[in-house]
């Protein structure tokens, strides 16, 4: 039988489930100074923490020791807003306004201006028709 149905079948007769501890890692004695290293140099490689590790007598596999450590890298703090970073020319932001409207001779003409701002000089066009 599948291992499954017969925790589904022990589970509905009210047997309490039996939790396996978790299984220790050959990484583990080192998990205090690898999170004290992230401390203190939030940036570095996992190849070079790995050299660092080696030397202190781990024997794992570095491909394993990178899946490892993904957990413990500190993550870089959420931004709430898109930081945008444009070359010269490269984009711009443009906008009609609206002005209400402006008399001429008998007639009601809108009063719009077309609003032009680059992005990397911030350098602002407007022009009204």
């Amino acid at each position: 039988m599948h291992h499954d149905t017969v925790r589904r079948v022990l589970w509905q007769s009210g047997v309490p489930a039996v939790r396996e501890g978790a299984r220790t890692s050959k990484l583990d004695a080192y998990v205090p100074f690898i999170q004290e290293t992230f401390a203190r140099y939030p940036t570095l490689r996992a190849s070079r923490l790995y050299q660092m590790v080696r030397e202190r007598g781990y024997l794992g596999s570095p491909h394993h020791f990178r899946h490892m450590v993904a957990r413990w890298r500190p993550r870089p703090a959420a931004e709430a807003y898109l930081r945008l970073r444009t070359l010269p020319a490269e984009q711009a932001q443009t906008d009609w306004a609206h002005f209400g409207k402006l008399a001429i001779g008998r007639a009601q003409r809108p009063l719009m201006a077309f609003v032009m701002v680059l992005s990397y000089s911030r350098h602002l066009f407007v022009r009204f028709t």
